[in-house]
């Protein structure tokens, strides 16, 4: 099962559990358009200012918080997950429109 958070603190909670860091892409040298988000897990966080995506305009940087939800709110995103398991701390997310029928 899966579940759409939108509050920020569950989705800082969420990604702290599993050690995530936010990021963003920023395409604004290439083809434009909003930054990418993303949340990066252990090793991707401390390589992502080495721009291991280097086929990728403009890289992945680390950026607070407050910065990421500014764009995750501009772009109306949910962060769907998978429901906690007992022993289990998946990182799977995805981005998705919200709809105002999440669960929070």
């Amino acid at each position: 099962m899966t579940q759409v958070l939108t509050k920020h603190e569950d989705i800082r909670l969420w990604a702290a559990a599993r050690s995530g860091n936010p990021a963003m892409e920023d395409r604004s040298t290439g083809i434009g358009g909003p930054p990418v988000l993303r949340i990066l897990f252990d090793q991707q966080a401390l390589n992502a200012g080495e721009n291991q995506y280097g086929d990728r305009l403009g890289g992945l940087d680390l950026v607070a918080w407050d910065e990421w939800f500014e764009h995750f709110d501009g772009q109306k995103y949910g962060l769907l997950v998978e429901d906690e398991r007992p022993g289990v701390l998946d990182d799977y997310y995805e981005f998705v429109p919200r709809d105002g029928n999440q669960r929070d």
